[in-house]
């Protein structure tokens, strides 16, 4: 179920409308690489969660040529920055389901934003999208809000030549005119942020003996080197589906763009690197290892509200020790010790159950809230941290989640009393100094 908190956050405070939700973006664009032009269309399915006389929806820097309600064209379109307000021929009751539909064009380009540029933007030759936690109005009019969870149809026409990929299953690649036009489709519930479209000239391979499908897309000269640094995949998928439950999707997919990028990214069914992170000598397994993580932990149990990002951070920082303890390297004793002391060198202003907007991907939030997780670990012993995580996974599934729901998942499989879990993670999560390890 989708949370009825109505309160704006406030780490996002000017995105998203919690007076309507949405339960799917059917989303067609045509899209010029050459030229950086974008024609599309979006049709909304959505409820009313209280009556509207007005639909508000997130869109920055793009034209509306026309929106309709209920194939009804809208009374007033207007917009502004990073909004799109559109007033309905008659109002909404509600409790009703309502379809909007927009028609839309323009130069899409990353939003500024206090965590840098983020959304739709242009690589050397093509496109990448990384819209965490709140580009996705670069590119699609939304309600861009991380716990108002939807499914999708993409579908892309850009020039032959190009792939282009999307969240879910490829549902057909066909010639369009003077181009191609490619269509996917997701029916697991997926937030705005993780809403992708990833455009180059790649080769494509899948790898053997995963328990999904597993595809690499790469530009071709790197070829040797990807087979290397992401032959483990499958195996890192089994690891985790023992620690976490299934794998949460029908497939998973990985970007290699050919240009640089400073950091990969997660999205939906995939993960996005640059050319920097392949070396063919697996030198960077342990951020293949996070980002394979989000999978379960950002993707499919997304938190609700931006200040418990350590929900997903934490979790996929702690997925990379429990990778390396797995393959015969150090051990997540021996990461945490080592991370708890660096801990000591770092400033004590930060804590991490409300880090501020500016400092929510610091590397502290990472850290530490993978040390409240082996901490819990070291306490309740490995059956019971190890049915805690799947229990999380398996009951807040394609859903959203918050951390008493991660407190009372570990006192159920621990036979602890919420208070007696809160007290071993509390002193990680709610308080600014560095404690010591159980």
């Amino acid at each position: 179920m989708k949370p009825t908190n109505t309160a704006a956050d406030p780490y996002t405070p000017h995105s998203g409308d919690r007076r309507w939700s949405a339960t799917h973006y059917d989303l067609r664009l045509d899209y010029r690489v050459a030229t950086n032009r974008l024609d599309g269309t979006a049709t909304i399915t959505a409820t009313a969660l209280e009556p509207l006389d007005r639909v508000v929806l997130d869109l920055h820097g793009l034209t509306v040529d026309r929106a309709d309600v209920d194939g009804q064209r809208a009374k007033k379109t207007s917009t502004a920055v990073h909004k799109l307000t559109v007033t309905p021929a008659e109002p909404i009751a509600a409790g009703a389901e309502f379809t909007l539909h927009v028609r839309y064009r323009g130069t899409p380009h990353p939003l500024r934003s206090p965590w840098g540029q983020i959304g739709w933007e242009e690589l050397t030759d093509g496109v990448i999208v990384a819209a965490q936690p709140t580009g996705a109005p670069s590119w699609f009019p939304c309600n861009d809000r991380p716990d108002d969870k939807a499914t999708y149809r993409i579908e892309v026409t850009c020039e032959s030549g190009y792939d282009v990929l999307a969240n879910g299953e490829l549902l057909g690649q066909e010639r369009a005119g003077r181009g191609t036009r490619w269509t996917y489709a997701t029916t697991d519930p997926m937030a705005t942020y993780l809403a992708t479209v990833q455009i180059g000239r790649y080769r494509t391979h899948t790898l053997r003996g995963a328990p999904v499908p597993v595809t690499i897309h790469h530009p071709a000269d790197l070829t040797a080197a990807v087979k290397t640094d992401f032959g483990q995949v499958p195996e890192m998928l089994a690891l985790y589906a023992d620690r976490f439950g299934p794998y949460p999707f029908p497939a998973y997919g990985v970007v290699v763009t050919d240009d640089e990028l400073e950091i990969p990214l997660e999205a939906h069914g995939l993960a996005v690197f640059g050319r920097n992170h392949v070396d063919g000598e697996h030198g960077t397994d342990r951020l293949i290892a996070h980002e394979l993580a989000h999978q379960w932990f950002g993707n499919s149990v997304t938190l609700g509200r931006w200040r418990d990002i350590w929900l997903h951070e934490g979790f996929a920082c702690y997925a990379e020790w429990l990778w390396s303890e797995h393959r015969g390297g150090d051990t997540a004793d021996v990461l945490a010790a080592e991370h708890r002391q660096a801990l000591l060198d770092h400033p004590s202003d930060l804590v991490v159950a409300d880090p501020g907007a500016k400092d929510m991907f610091d590397d502290r939030v990472y850290k530490r809230g993978a040390l409240a997780l082996h901490a819990l670990r070291r306490t309740v012993g490995d059956p019971a941290f190890s049915a805690g995580l799947r229990t999380i996974t398996e009951r807040h599934r394609h859903g959203t989640v918050t951390p008493s729901d991660v407190v009372d998942a570990f006192a159920t499989t621990s036979g602890r009393s919420t208070t007696a879990v809160q007290t071993v993670i509390g002193p990680w999560i709610d308080e600014s100094g560095v404690p010591e390890l159980p």
